[in-house]
């Protein structure tokens, strides 16, 4: 399986992420849609400020809040836009 390795993300407004690649590629990714299928994220809506602290994990492989609440690098990879 090839890895699509995050280099850096951004919080934009309305809680869209900035995503650089490794690779070079940049995607949009919305996270709105996430509680609906993930009940976790909703914490993102009532947690003043959590959504901004978002940072790469450690090698690229993901991004992370928390340690409850992380992305997968291919789900920002081949969802984001």
């Amino acid at each position: 399986m090839i890895f699509h390795r995050v280099k850096s993300i951004k919080p934009l407004p309305d809680k869209i992420l900035l995503a650089e690649f490794e690779d070079g590629t940049i995607k949009h990714y919305d996270t709105k849609t996430l509680k609906d299928t993930i009940p976790v994220f909703a914490i993102l809506d009532y947690v003043t400020g959590l959504f901004e602290l978002v940072r790469v994990d450690a090698g690229g492989y993901g991004i992370i809040w928390n340690d409850e609440l992380d992305l997968d690098c291919n789900e920002l990879y081949y969802n984001g836009y």
